[in-house]
């Protein structure tokens, strides 16, 4: 049995319909990528990740590992330019086999 969801929106105030807009380019747009922790991953998304914005700054890259290892998730800034610059991104990330999510 599915459990109705709750609003956490004050009483009366309409659900928003779409979900807001992103004004493009946009500067220090997050992008995580999570994926095994094999040695060289950080390179592998990095080198991805600058094919779409050369000027990448790799100073604000953060990694961190899963509680027992198993998995790496890297959190990158990008300059977005355009819905289709991050549909190719999100296309090639997730084809690479050492990457399980992007988001």
């Amino acid at each position: 049995m599915k459990m109705p969801i709750k609003s956490t929106l004050p009483k009366g105030t309409a659900v928003p319909v779409d979900a807001p807009k992103i004004e493009f380019p946009c500067d220090n747009y997050p992008i995580k990528v999570v994926g095994q922790c094999i040695a060289g991953y950080e390179t592998i998304v990095i080198e991805v990740m600058r094919r779409y914005d050369p000027s990448l700054d790799i100073s604000k890259v953060h990694s961190k590992d899963s509680a027992k290892g198993t998995f790496r998730s890297v959190t990158l800034y990008m300059t977005a330019t355009g819905e289709d610059q991050l549909e190719e991104l999100h296309i090639e990330l997730t084809s690479l086999e050492c990457v399980k999510m992007v988001m």
